[in-house]
């Protein structure tokens, strides 16, 4: 173990894995509070449309899959918004529709690339510098925004109307979170992949749902779960020499339902059944 960690990739790995886990946990607050689970999933699919196109055409992947991702979460807010649709179905359209989109531009491609698999299955193992260059950066960029709008982002997640009738710029706010959890999406892509990057968002919120009642508790909690399930999921993957991206996911899954066995909610609700 100790020599492993020694390796430079390794060094990177456990890096990027500790910001991407960080980070996903706490926009995963918003996420389960505000009831968007899915948004995570239908983002994360447009990113890979994104990066997939950019292979194609030789641009660079991470540029058009933040375009794909922003497009996907505006276009969802908006429909939501005006009421035609409801929210499910809109990123059930969008989900497929990508997806779709994406299948077709590696279709479309003379040879085989597997560095576009990459992105769709996650491989934190093969982080360059370069890229937790970028992670650091769009992590700060999510964080700090983040802080700055904390009270704002809690608001609109427990009751956008209500929000709205107290003068917060709830439309707003609605989009900017979309923004963040699209660019999120993004800064994950790398690291646990299209697939599972959807898990990383949700779980770890939604462990740390099942321990406190208190707002900022859960939003620390949140973060030092999905720190540790995602940093502990890279040690699995090496030492083990299994994927890292479903180490990282069931680990968390694990924990979640660890959680839930042992919830003080669950244990309260039991004792005042008696």
């Amino acid at each position: 173990m100790l020599e492993l960690l020694s390796y430079d990739f390794m060094q990177r790995s456990l890096l990027a894995a500790a910001m991407v886990g960080g980070l996903c946990s706490v926009i995963g607050v918003f996420v389960v509070l505000r009831g968007l689970a899915f948004v995570g999933a239908g983002t994360a699919h447009a990113a890979f449309a994104g990066v997939a196109l950019a292979y194609l055409i030789g641009w660079p992947p991470l540029l058009l899959a933040i375009l794909f991702g922003l497009v996907t979460v505006w276009i969802t807010g908006w429909v939501e918004e005006k009421g035609t649709m409801k929210l499910d179905v809109s990123i059930g359209i969008l989900y497929t529709t990508t997806m779709a989109l994406a299948i077709l531009f590696i279709g479309l491609m003379k040879t085989y690339n597997a560095e576009v698999y990459g992105y769709l299955f996650g491989n934190v193992l093969a982080v360059t510098v370069e890229e937790l260059k970028t992670i650091s950066a769009l992590s700060i960029v999510v964080l700090g925004i983040i802080l700055l709008f904390s009270k704002e982002l809690y608001f609109i997640s427990f009751d956008q109307e209500m929000a709205e009738a107290s003068g917060v710029p709830a439309r707003m706010m609605f989009f900017l979170l979309l923004t963040l959890v699209a660019l999120t999406v993004v800064v994950s892509l790398k690291t646990v992949g299209a697939i599972l990057v959807f898990a990383m968002i949700l779980i770890p919120a939604s462990t740390a749902y099942q321990l406190t009642h208190s707002l900022s508790t859960l939003t620390w909690y949140s973060m030092i779960i999905g720190i540790t399930c995602a940093v502990g999921g890279v040690l699995l993957s090496a030492v083990w020499d299994i994927p890292s991206g479903p180490a990282i996911v069931l680990l968390s899954t694990f924990l979640f339902f660890l959680s839930v066995l042992l919830s003080p909610k669950r244990l309260r609700h039991s004792i005042g059944s008696v």
